[in-house]
Formats: C-alpha cells, sequence, structure tokens
C-alpha cells in the first residue's frame, strides 16, 4: 500500500504515521470521489487500494463503491462509526453503516478495539482478491475511528500470503472439463472469443492471444475488455454487446460456438442475452463458480483463473486453420471499418463526436491509458477510437456518471509516466469537476476531454420519444447552458485548451501532453449527435 484516498476527518494519527511510511495521502473533495480515485487506482495497478471517510461520510463512501464492486475491483474502504455507548441513542450523524455497504462490497466487518484491526485487515485483502473480486468495508468504532487511533498494538500473527493483488489464487480447471472444451472447440467452425472483463483482472491478456492464435479463433470483447487485444490484430473484431460495433454482434450471431473469457455473461456483453442465441454451444470461463450457467444454462462452466484455464486450452488444443471463418469475420470488420471512416472523416460544426473519436485515436500515444466516463462517453469511445498498440489500456466506468474524471486520477497516481486521457461529457465531468484542485495539488498531468454539447444526450431518443405527439420544452429535461469548461480550467490554475473546428484538435492534444499542468480539452460538439444503436439479428 503507498496512497490512501481520503475525505477527513479519519484515523488521523494513522494519516500521521502514513507519512512517515512514505504512504501519499490523497485528500479528496468528497468521499465518492476517494473511491472512485481508489477504483482507477486499483485497476491499474492490480492491487487493492484503500480509501477512508468519517462517520457521516460512510453512506457517500458506499455509493463511490457501486462501480468498483460492478467491475470487481478490489478496495479497502475504512469507515469511522460511533462508539458502543453512542449506539441507539440518536447520537450526531449516526446511521447504521452495514446495511449500506451490504449491496457494495463483499463484506462488512467491525473493528471495536485494536486488538481485531489485525485478523480484520488481513481477512478484508485476503477476500478482496479472492474468487470474484471486489471491495471490503472495515466499520472502526469511533466518529473518526478513535477505537484504534490512540491505541498500541504490540506483536500479531503474520499472514502467510500478503494478498497484496489480484488475482489471490490461480486455481486451474479440472483436466475433464478442458477436455471436453478442447472437443467442442474441435467440432467447431465457427468458433468465437467473447473476452470479458475477467481477462483484465487476470492478467490473461498474453494467454488469450496465444490461444486465440494458436485455434485460430476470432476475438471480440466486451467494452470493459476493449484493449486486451490490439485493434489493429487481423483476429480482433471489436467491442460487442449494447454499447457495441455492429461487426462484432454480426461475428457473435454468426458464430457456432461462442468462448466466453473470465465472464459472468451480463445483460451489455450479450445485449439481453441475445447474442449469442439460447441454443448456440456455450463455453464459460470465469473464477466466480456460481456465475457460470447463470445466464446461458447449457455452457459448459470452467471454473478457475482466466488466464491459468486459456493457458491450459492454449496447451490442450491443436493447431488450427480456419480461412473460411476468418473471412467473413475480417468482411464484417472491414464493412464496419469503412462506415465508420465516413461518420470519422466529418468536418461539420459543431463537432461531432465520431470526428472527435478519430482524431483521438490518430493521436494517443501507444501508453495511453483511456479512462472513459459511463453512457455516451463509453458508447462513442468503445465503439470509434481505435486502440491499436499493445500497451493501451482502457478503463471505463460500471454504471456511475461522473466516475471518468475522478478515476483517471486514481490512474495517473497509479502509473505516473503513463499519458492518462479522460474522456467524458460536460454532465459527466461537472460530477467532480472541483477535483481538478487536487490534479494541480498534486501535480498530475492528467488530460481531460470533454465532449461539450450541453446535455445528456444518451437519453434524447427516449425523452423525444415521450414527448412525441405533445407540446413542451423537452429540452428543459435533459439540456444545460452552454459551458467553457477551457476557462473554468484555467480559472482554477490549470491549462484549458478549448477546440470548436475539428481540424484543431490534434494540435490541442500536442499542446496538452506539453503542458506540466492538468489540461482540460473542451470540444464543443453536436448535441444532436446519437451514437448508433446496436446491431440485432
Amino acid at each position: 500500500m503507498d496512497h490512501v484516498f481520503f475525505m477527513d476527518a479519519i484515523l488521523r494519527r494513522a494519516l500521521v504515521e502514513m507519512e512517515k511510511l512514505g504512504i501519499r495521502r490523497v485528500l479528496a473533495h468528497s468521499e465518492i470521489a476517494a473511491a472512485y480515485m481508489a477504483d482507477g487506482y486499483a485497476r491499474v495497478t492490480g492491487k487493492p487500494a484503500v480509501c477512508m471517510a468519517q462517520s457521516v461520510g460512510a453512506a457517500n463512501l458506499a455509493a463511490g463503491l457501486q462501480d468498483a464492486c460492478l467491475a470487481q475491483t478490489p478496495i479497502i474502504a475504512m469507515t469511522g462509526r460511533q462508539p458502543a455507548a453512542m449506539q441507539y441513542r440518536n447520537a450526531y450523524q449516526e446511521l447504521p453503516h452495514e446495511p449500506m455497504f451490504r449491496s457494495t462490497t463483499k463484506n462488512s466487518m467491525r473493528v471495536d478495539g485494536i486488538e481485531q484491526l489485525p485478523h480484520v485487515l488481513q481477512q478484508a485483502f485476503r477476500e478482496a482478491v479472492t474468487g470474484r473480486s471486489g471491495p471490503v468495508h472495515i466499520d472502526i468504532a469511533g466518529h473518526t475511528g478513535d477505537a484504534i487511533a490512540a491505541a498500541t498494538l504490540n506483536g500479531y500473527p503474520q499472514a502467510r500470503q500478503p494478498f497484496s493483488a489480484l488475482p489471490g489464487f490461480r486455481l486451474p480447471a479440472e483436466s475433464r472439463l478442458i477436455e471436453a472444451a478442447v472437443r467442442l472447440i474441435a467440432q467447431a467452425e465457427r468458433p468465437v472469443i467473447v473476452a470479458d472483463l475477467g481477462v483484465c483482472t487476470s492478467g490473461a491478456q498474453q494467454a488469450l492471444r496465444l490461444f486465440a492464435e494458436q485455434a485460430s479463433i476470432p476475438v471480440v470483447t466486451s467494452l470493459d475488455a476493449k484493449a486486451v487485444l490490439p485493434e489493429s490484430h487481423p483476429l480482433n473484431g471489436g467491442v460487442a454487446g449494447t454499447y457495441s460495433r455492429a461487426c462484432a454482434n454480426q461475428i457473435v450471431n454468426a458464430a457456432d460456438l461462442v468462448i466466453f473469457a473470465g465472464s459472468i455473461i451480463g445483460d451489455h456483453v450479450s445485449h439481453n442475452w441475445t447474442l449469442p442465441r439460447q441454443e448456440v454451444p456455450v463455453i464459460q470461463i470465469d473464477a466466480d463458480p456460481a456465475q457460470l450457467g447463470r445466464n446461458y444454462p447449457g455452457a459448459l462452466g470452467l471454473p478457475g483463473d482466466p488466464r491459468t484455464v486459456l493457458e491450459q486450452l492454449a496447451r490442450a488444443c491443436p493447431p488450427a486453420d480456419r480461412p473460411a471463418w476468418l473471412d467473413r469475420v475480417q468482411g464484417f470488420v472491414r464493412q464496419w471499418n469503412e462506415t465508420a471512416a465516413l461518420a470519422g472523416a466529418s468536418d461539420s460544426v459543431p463537432i461531432r463526436p465520431e470526428r472527435l473519436c478519430a482524431e483521438l485515436s490518430g493521436v494517443l500515444p501507444p501508453d495511453a491509458i483511456l479512462v472513459s466516463d459511463t453512457g455516451y462517453s463509453s458508447q462513442w469511445t468503445g465503439t470509434y477510437v481505435q486502440l491499436r498498440h499493445e500497451g493501451q489500456r482502457y478503463l471505463r466506468a460500471a454504471g456511475s456518471l461522473g466516475w471518468g474524471f475522478p478515476a483517471s486520477l486514481g490512474a495517473k497516481f497509479a502509473a505516473p509516466e503513463a499519458t492518462v486521457v479522460c474522456f467524458t461529457g460536460d454532465g459527466g465531468f461537472m460530477y467532480h469537476l472541483p477535483e481538478l484542485e487536487t490534479a494541480l495539488r498534486w501535480g498530475l498531468k492528467t488530460i481531460t476531454v470533454v465532449n461539450n454539447n450541453h446535455c445528456l444526450a444518451q437519453g434524447t431518443r427516449s425523452i423525444l420519444s415521450a414527448y412525441e405527439g405533445s407540446d413542451g420544452k423537452a429540452e428543459e429535461i435533459y439540456h444545460y447552458r452552454p459551458m467553457n469548461f477551457a476557462a473554468i480550467a484555467q480559472a482554477m490554475g490549470c491549462t484549458g485548451i478549448r477546440v470548436t473546428e475539428p481540424a484543431g484538435f490534434a494540435a490541442a492534444f500536442e499542446q496538452a501532453r506539453a503542458s506540466e499542468l492538468p489540461v482540460v480539452i473542451d470540444v464543443v460538439t453536436d448535441p444532436q449527435a446519437l451514437a448508433p444503436l446496436p446491431w440485432t439479428p
């Protein structure tokens, strides 16, 4: 542990000791932002991150862990609470914390005395990185964790394993299940791999590539796993599901065997469990056995660490050639690329998001970490940004608008030498805009690209449909006043660059990379632009 993300006031004596140990203590502007920073940090490092808040901030901290829970991010969240003598007496600012954290963490544990702390901490780290990884909550007696703040602990048993990184264990699949999977793959003429979040958390990128290349199986990905295989690779079919490319969904629909790697097969990656159809054979690899067959009951489940299982399959499957299938796959991809290139060449003003994404694709360096907010930010980047280099990474919100910017700060703390780029809309950026001060205070040279259309465009279709046949002011419920985020950034001491012409983005990005300050690139885009609907059979 070398960073802690927190909102005052919590464990102040511990924070003093952390300084002596060289731990960076990152004070955020809200508990939710602290949790999002921890999330971004943990996703990049693959190690559990720590976030903290005082008693009254527990509700906000719990809300901030929703994305980490959905994204299986290991986080240790600590809160203070009123001591036992104050419970059930209408104490100031006190509510039960455990119910708040029940749905956003794997476990919530109470600490009433210093002697409990070693065991609880060890168990928290153990649970955070094993099985289906995720956040764990520790609730410490005392409004600011006073029960341990002034206490002294003399000696404690050391854990044999530190559980300091993902995954806690690399368990293989049973050999009989591997053999059954190999038979299904040998029988298939048109197999496809759907790489999902578990490939990222397991660090299975190279194992995935080896298996896919050896068995000549195309790879499509979930949005979370967008960067596990360079998009320039001939086997990469793009992002599948709801926020997707048409070619990827067409590939899954045409397949006669679908191998879900590191996947719980949620509704997004399968577009509401329609891709593939239920009658298509499925192999499902995941670290959590309880997820196998949950949504495709006929699936052959391979419980185990995704990297280990993919390595097993690579060893067990003989080399194969599938020229007809790969030609068909590349035809789907080629057709989509031609359509995307036309959209990305638009010279319209206000700028089209497709053109913005095309420009961004051309300037992202090989070390880029692209952090995307949810909603249209995920749709535009997942669909139109091309991550062509092996070292590039992609992180995205699991559902909470506003996650992107604070998470990008966490990512930059984790990888200070990398080019960290946040892609967000004006609606998402406004959630945690004050964290620009945090970036400035810590000297974080992040680049934030704001798709500034002064509205929540993702709701346009459904809002206009609701108004169909009625007179009224539809814009009141999804439009904002136009804002100049470049000017706001400059007023806060950061670098702000405003882009109003599509040809100006590349120069703005180079200026941003040269800056020694946090940068906001405020791109004025078309509020009428709507992302494509997912391709369906």
